[in-house]
């Protein structure tokens, strides 16, 4: 069908730009290859896999993305982690510092490479996602000992006398039956 006025104002794509490019019944083998078994990051998920998952069923496959990947809802994570506030992919670049200033309409690869970061960003996992050509795990992590950065240095916060004895009195009120008086000074618990 033809492209809306509303819609190629959000993404800008023309008739024109689509005249020589394939359909998805066309790619659509290789796009499951591709996809299988991986996690998919997704902002609002159940709007694209509608979308995904009704394209699938158009072109007569029985297949539905949820069953052959592990979706991620970035958006359903960011209200969790923020409830009540704005939790668009524009608010969370904001939020977490994510720099979108070349979003002028909305593209998939772009909005891509910004869900990415500003996923990283809020997960407090890896510093970088490889989105393209990337190598097998095997062959990634082939020689690697460990990607664990160990140069991170951790305040170190010590009790004073006062703080000392407001927890011995604690001890004293939880009892003689309490598991806390059976950790050691080293902070071991013993081995049930």
């Amino acid at each position: 069908r033809a492209i809306d006025s509303e819609a190629q104002e959000v993404h800008g794509i023309t008739e024109q730009f689509l005249e020589d490019k394939p359909v998805f019944s066309e790619v659509m083998d290789h796009f499951l290859e591709f996809v299988g078994g991986s996690e998919l990051v997704i902002h609002n998920a159940p709007f694209d896999l509608g979308f995904l998952n009704q394209e699938l069923e158009l072109a007569g496959s029985p297949v539905r993305l949820q069953h052959i990947c592990e979706v991620t809802d970035s958006l359903e994570l960011a209200r969790q982690m923020h409830p009540g506030q704005r939790n668009s992919l524009d608010a969370l670049c904001r939020r977490y510092g994510v720099d979108n200033s070349g979003r002028d309409l909305h593209g998939a690869l772009l909005d891509a490479e910004i869900l990415a970061d500003v996923y990283l960003a809020m997960t407090g996992g890896q510093t970088t996602l490889a989105l393209e050509g990337a190598p097998s795990r095997e062959a990634a992590t082939d020689g690697i000992e460990s990607g664990f950065r160990n140069d991170v240095e951790f305040p170190v916060i010590c009790v004073d006398e006062a703080e000392l004895a407001e927890h011995q009195r604690w001890l004293e009120l939880l009892g003689p039956d309490s598991s806390w008086h059976e950790i050691d000074q080293a902070g071991n618990a013993p081995q049930r």
